[in-house]
């Protein structure tokens, strides 16, 4: 039986250029996800921003991703302290009820 921790070596091609890495199993799948998720997104920067150098591409890209994972991060920390207000409204409409 496999452990949850096993690594695999995979190969992924990045901006047209070829990366060994190794990564967990459990992940391979995500990573393949991420890869083609990243070459997508260099496509489109392609097509808007003609005449760039791939290394161009791939800083907008990560610049991009960077922003979306602070967009998340803040909107996390804004839906847990929306919750944590709406648990102490029930926790006071519960205490007076008892």
């Amino acid at each position: 039986m496999a452990e949850k921790s096993e690594t695999v070596n995979i190969n992924v091609q990045l901006a047209e250029r070829l990366y060994p890495l190794k990564v967990l199993k459990s992940d391979e799948e995500k990573v393949h996800s991420a890869v083609k998720l990243v070459n997508e997104r260099i496509k489109e920067y392609q097509t808007l921003y003609d005449g760039k150098d791939k290394q161009d591409y791939m800083a907008m890209c990560l610049l991009n991703f960077a922003v979306e994972h602070e967009n998340l991060q803040h909107s996390s920390k804004d839906e847990s302290r929306l919750l944590e207000e709406k648990m102490i409204e029930l926790e006071k409409i519960l205490s007076g009820q008892l």
